[in-house]
């Protein structure tokens, strides 16, 4: 199977939109590589990153890479297909260090444009919940927006996740 240059799967907390990306890298038939974006601040964060493991097994390389992915993106070629989960625990990294957003979301969009391998990027949805009562919140929900956006304007396909069912919102499924 033929996978676009770059496909956006969105969705909710636990909607299932990382499985669906794995599987769908898996279907493409060629090596794949799980670019891993968290960080384990916590220990609920390090469970979380073991059973994603877990479930991936050995047929993933993985690399962890929470800051360079625009630097990284321009290492590989076309005998990979990788995937990126998640461009949401990317812009928290970002943010948390205090790099500039604008800045460091221009190189990861243009590092994508470029990038020689097939990307599948996952991405989290969080606009559609109440208005954050603090700054930092409601700066990290309309960065993650404007990410998003910019992500879906490039990429030749976006799926949403929702309950686990995959929507096609820009290409096809």
């Amino acid at each position: 199977m033929t996978l676009p240059k770059l496909t956006m799967v969105l969705g909710g907390a636990a909607s299932g939109k990382s499985a669906f990306a794995e599987a769908l890298v898996l279907q493409a038939g060629i090596s794949p590589l799980y670019v891993a974006t968290a960080q384990a601040f916590d220990d609920e964060m390090s469970v979380k990153i073991r059973r994603h493991q877990a479930r991936r097994g050995d047929d993933w390389d993985t690399v962890e890479e929470p800051f360079e992915l625009a630097t990284f993106l321009g290492t590989l070629d076309e005998t990979r297909i990788v995937l990126i989960d998640c461009a949401t625990l990317w812009l928290t990294n970002i943010i948390l260090d205090h790099r500039d957003i604008a800045a460091e979301t221009t190189a990861l969009i243009s590092a994508l444009r470029v990038c020689a391998a097939p990307v599948v990027i996952v991405s989290n949805e969080v606009g559609y919940g109440i208005v954050p009562e603090n700054a930092l919140a409601r700066n990290f929900r309309n960065a993650q927006g404007t990410l998003n956006q910019s992500i879906a304007a490039e990429a030749d396909r976006v799926i949403a996740v929702m309950a686990g069912l995959p929507i096609a919102l820009k290409g096809q499924l």
